[in-house]
């Protein structure tokens, strides 16, 4: 039944692909008020913040001095550098079951449209956390970043809050809890693995048994932000979570959708081949 639903939905891209309309191409930034989310429900919340362009060391000093730590930092396709940056409460909340995803934070100092932008903690806490989501955890994330950069706009790429628990991009796509198995074996050697691989960047523990790692890609798969829109780039690098004796990750048709909500049918065509790349490029770095 799911490879027909998937058949069915493939069938609807290629139908519809000249009728698109990229939301992108209309949709107008506003000023972002973090007031406007402290009760989320029922509300529009909007994947990004943006703002004044600062260089990284600017930007990784402002993260300090709110109170986060710096992971690590990753040069997105020479177009401008992700840092990636947590703190004691959103580890906390990562270390739960399957939710590791939720430890990072991600801020990008974009070269090509001279801005910053950050992840907005609610959107995407909602996403990984699903039904174990503490508004006030997220919020309080929020509120420190809009007040340790400034004014920020809102991006334009949103969804409804009460819908990123169950988000999917349509029929037959999948949810967040249908993640890659990509390695199996001890939390031990899982770590060893990914750190011999020389696709590894750094790592972050979160408790005895769960850690995660950030991944580099295949020079040709970590293109595809060349197509979606070097905008959003700091979709990358890849987050591998090794819980126990398994090394999960995000299927990237369920990431690269909640990270591209404006993205359409049409245009997920033109990626068409990219998640499969990145199932294949993780898998070997855990061989």
């Amino acid at each position: 039944m799911r490879r027909l639903l998937g058949l069915l939905a493939t069938v609807a891209i290629v139908f519809f692909t000249g009728l698109e309309v990229n939301a992108s191409e209309t949709a107008v930034a506003v000023k972002f008020d973090a007031a406007n989310l402290a009760t989320p429900e029922g509300k529009d919340a909007s994947a990004y913040l943006r703002g004044v362009y600062i260089d990284v060391t600017t930007a990784k000093s402002k993260l300090q001095a709110a109170g986060y730590t710096i992971v690590g930092e990753y040069e997105v396709l020479k177009s401008g550098t992700t840092i990636l940056f947590t703190d004691d409460a959103l580890k906390a909340e990562g270390a739960k079951k399957e939710r590791g995803f939720a430890a990072l934070e991600r801020l990008y100092v974009d070269n090509v449209n001279k801005q910053i932008t950050m992840t907005n903690p609610v959107y995407f806490g909602k996403a990984y956390m699903q039904d174990d989501y503490n508004h006030a955890v997220f919020y309080k994330e929020l509120q420190t970043l809009a007040s340790t950069f400034g004014e920020l706009q809102a991006s334009v790429d949103k969804l409804e809050f009460d819908d990123l628990a169950g988000y999917h991009f349509m029929m037959g796509m999948p949810y967040y809890e249908d993640m890659l198995e990509v390695g199996k074996g001890s939390h031990a050697d899982l770590i060893a693995k990914a750190k011999a691989s020389e696709q590894f960047l750094f790592e972050l523990k979160l408790s005895d048994n769960v850690t995660i790692v950030a991944m580099g890609l295949n020079d040709e798969t970590t293109k595809f932000p060349e197509k979606t829109g070097l905008q959003n780039a700091l979709v990358l690098p890849y987050i591998v979570l090794i819980e126990g004796d398994k090394a999960k990750a995000l299927n990237a048709k369920f990431y690269i959708a909640l990270s591209y909500p404006l993205l359409t049918m049409g245009e997920f065509t033109h990626i068409v081949s990219i998640p499969g790349a990145i199932d294949t490029d993780l898998h070997k770095a855990f061989k």
